[in-house]
């Protein structure tokens, strides 16, 4: 179980490479899940090949008894259609036309690799395919704003002004955050903002960035299981996640296989 953490924590070049290691764990167990994904194949069935891959490489699964309103009872987080983050998987099956995004995180020695995908079942809307084709882009644009000396604000702002150009919409309510030891650390890191604003960013910050984009409203809601968090009103809703360290050069990547 993992504990809430806002502080900033500056990672040594060896603290990165084992957060490269618990990355690309997340990766393989994010990719069991994405090889699966077919209409009937149900969202439980998607958790199982994730645990079992994260506990082939001896490591842990980061989000099993999170604590929230009850603890979090699962591998991965399978949120389906209006269903932007904290899915439950259950028995519930899949259908064509559905998208699904998919998070998980992976402890190992000690250190988090936390990353998201959308994707679609089968045959999907032109509607699905551009949501999540901008979802993605979103996320390469604030990956590449991670540099040392610039600010939390030129990251959100970079992907708010492609996302809502796009004309899509962005929560308000969920953002990127640091990672590390803990699961969330600081700083947070919205997708949203004005340049020249925030913490400045530096060497050895190692940050988990989120776009969660949204067809019809930035609003949501919680449904009453406590944990899956809903468009408010039933549009649907994508969410791509990478961990990354920021360098004295470019961007990198942790959570790539």
């Amino acid at each position: 179980m993992m504990s809430l953490d806002r502080s900033i924590y500056i990672k040594s070049e060896q603290e990165i490479a084992i957060m490269r290691e618990a990355g690309r764990i997340n990766a393989l167990a994010l990719q069991a899940t994405r090889e699966l994904i077919r209409p009937g194949v149900t969202t439980a069935d998607l958790d199982a090949a994730a645990a079992e891959v994260i506990r082939k490489h001896d490591a842990m699964p980061a989000f099993l008894g999170v604590m929230g309103a009850y603890p979090y009872p699962a591998t991965i987080t399978a949120s389906v259609n209006d269903e932007l983050v904290h899915g439950i998987p259950s028995k519930r099956k899949l259908k064509e036309g559905d998208i699904i995004s998919i998070d998980c995180g992976t402890i190992f020695k000690g250190f988090v690799g936390d990353s998201a995908y959308t994707i679609g079942v089968g045959e999907i809307s032109p509607e699905a395919e551009r949501l999540i084709a901008v979802t993605e882009r979103s996320l390469a644009i604030g990956i590449d704003k991670l540099r040392a000396g610039n600010r939390v604000g030129d990251v959100g702002a970079a992907i708010q002004s492609f996302v809502e150009g796009m004309g899509f919409h962005l929560t308000r309510e969920y953002t990127g955050h640091g990672v590390g030891r803990a699961m969330w650390e600081g700083p947070q890191v919205p997708n949203y903002g004005v340049n020249g604003r925030g913490i400045v960013l530096r060497k050895g910050m190692t940050i988990a960035i989120e776009p969660m984009v949204l067809v019809g409203t930035g609003r949501t809601q919680v449904r009453p299981d406590q944990w899956t968090v809903v468009s408010a009103d039933g549009s649907l809703t994508a969410h791509c996640e990478h961990s990354v360290a920021i360098t004295d050069g470019d961007p990198l990547i942790l959570t790539a296989i």
